[in-house]
């Protein structure tokens, strides 16, 4: 008997109050700048590597107002071991100086104007509202895009982020959203992986999709 997305969503958030209570992000910040910063850095790199460059370039420039003053060519030498450094550099400057000139140094708290800092895309900034501002905001990146279609969470229309994103956001009771954000991308990391996901580790099967029709 094929399980209703209702029950499958019972499951899954009773699954992960129970196992993961706490989940939360794996980048190292100490303010809402500093995850502005890590997650511009974070574009297709990992969560590690990013937390070994932001210490010194949080020492160096503490605030919006110091990073803006920064040239490209020193953030660059503070960033160059991540993916993309050139264009991280002129990212994190102009953010800076977007910050600076336009929201008085504070890291805005609607999607909108988060957007329009350079080097933040809807998936960044629904990073920062979820986490920093606790709103129900659900970033979608690979890994909750491949756990929500195997999971069956959302249907096969949703081909796009945005659209799991949409989905997801109507699925979920609205106060578990930001939690529910770290559940995904902390199971499709560790379990749920791309290549080989770690079904007979993973305490989900019995209401995953991909997981049914592979055992058929």
């Amino acid at each position: 008997m094929k399980i209703t997305l209702k029950d499958k969503l019972k499951y899954l958030i009773h699954y992960f109050e129970v196992h993961n209570p706490e989940a939360a992000s794996e980048l190292d910040f100490k303010d809402p700048y500093q995850l502005l910063v890590a997650v511009v850095l974070s574009a297709q790199c990992t969560d590690k590597r990013v937390n070994m460059v932001t210490p010194a370039l949080f020492d160096q420039y503490p605030t919006p107002f110091d990073l803006a003053q920064a040239s490209t060519e020193d953030i660059f030498r503070l960033i160059k071991s991540v993916s993309y450094p050139n264009n991280k550099s002129l990212h994190l400057k102009g953010m800076a100086e977007g910050l600076v000139s336009h929201f008085g140094g504070k890291v805005p708290q609607t999607r909108e104007e988060l957007m329009t800092l350079p080097g933040v895309g809807r998936k960044s900034a629904n990073v920062i509202l979820s986490v920093c501002f606790n709103q129900p905001a659900m970033a979608v990146d690979t890994h909750v895009f491949r756990v929500a279609h195997h999971l069956g969470l959302v249907n096969e229309k949703a081909t796009t982020p945005l659209e799991v994103e949409k989905q997801l956001v109507v699925h979920l009771p609205e106060e578990i959203i930001p939690l529910a954000h770290h559940w995904l991308i902390l199971h499709g990391r560790y379990v749920c992986l791309a290549r080989k996901p770690k079904c007979e580790q993973c305490g989900l099967k019995e209401i995953c999709d991909y997981y049914q029709t592979k055992n058929q």
